[in-house]
C-alpha cells in the first residue's frame, strides 16, 4: 500500500480532478490547492512527500512560489506546466524544482516519475550526508563543504554534485546525466552539460584542469571518485 501523500497546486479543477483520480487510483494520499497561498499553506501543514506545481497560479507567479518553498521544503517538487518553451524550464530547474512535464503530459509518464522522485528522495534522507576526502556533502539541507567552508552553488550546480556523489565510482552517460538534470528533451546538449560540469570544477576541485573528484570519460560521460 502507497502511504505517500502528494500536494497539488494548480488552478484549473480538471487538471486536479484527474490528478487525483490517477494518483488514488494508484494508492496516493491526495491534497489539493487552487492558489498559491493555499498551496503554501497546506505544504507547511501536511509536509507531504511531493508537490505537483503548477507555474501558472492566479495569485502568485510559480518560479516565485517555487523559490519560497525551496527555502525550507526538501522534498520533490515536480512542475506541472504548459509553458515549454527552454527558458523557463531552465528557470524552473535552475530554482530547485525536480522535475518538469508540460501539459498536456502522459498520466503514465508523471507516475514513473513521481515513484522516482520519491524514491530518490527517501534514499538521500536514510544516507544523508556523503564525505568524499575533503569535500562534504549533505543531501538534505542540500549544502556541500570544503575543508569546513560553504560552497555557493546554484541549485542546479548542486543537482548534478548529488547526482554524481550518490552514483560514486560509476560512469554516468552524457544521457543519463542529462536527463536526471534537466529532463527529457536534453538529452542530446552534451554542450549544455560541458558549461555546468566547467562550473562546478571551479568551485570544487583544487585544479579544475586536473580535477580529482569529477573525472572525464572521454566521449562517454562522467566518473566521480
Amino acid at each position: 500500500m502507497n502511504k505517500a501523500q502528494i500536494l497539488i497546486i494548480d488552478d484549473e479543477p480538471q487538471i486536479r480532478k484527474l490528478l487525483q483520480i490517477n494518483l488514488e487510483s494508484n494508492d496516493y494520499r491526495v491534497v489539493q490547492a487552487s492558489n498559491a497561498k493555499e498551496g503554501v499553506a497546506l505544504s507547511a501543514s501536511y509536509l507531504p512527500d511531493a508537490i505537483l506545481l503548477d507555474i501558472g497560479l492566479p495569485d502568485r507567479n510559480g518560479h516565485d512560489v517555487l523559490k519560497g518553498l525551496r527555502e525550507w521544503y526538501n522534498k520533490p517538487i515536480i512542475i506541472l506546466s504548459v509553458q515549454d518553451n527552454e527558458a523557463d524550464i531552465i528557470k524552473a530547474l535552475d530554482n530547485g524544482a525536480t522535475d518538469y512535464l508540460t501539459k498536456p503530459f502522459r498520466t503514465g509518464e508523471l507516475l514513473a516519475r513521481l515513484r522516482s522522485a520519491i524514491r530518490r528522495s527517501q534514499n538521500i534522507e536514510s544516507n544523508a550526508v556523503i564525505v568524499c576526502d575533503d569535500l562534504e556533502i549533505d543531501l538534505v539541507a542540500r549544502t556541500v563543504k570544503k575543508l569546513n567552508q560553504v560552497i555557493k552553488l546554484t541549485s542546479t550546480e548542486y543537482n548534478l554534485l548529488a547526482l554524481f556523489a550518490k552514483n560514486e565510482g560509476k560512469v554516468l552517460t552524457h544521457q543519463y546525466i542529462l536527463k536526471e538534470i534537466w529532463g527529457y528533451g536534453y538529452q542530446t546538449e552534451t554542450q549544455y552539460l560541458r558549461v555546468f560540469v566547467g562550473t562546478l570544477r571551479k568551485k570544487i576541485e583544487d585544479n579544475p584542469n586536473n580535477p580529482n573528484y569529477i573525472i572525464t570519460e572521454s566521449g562517454v560521460g562522467y566518473r566521480f571518485q
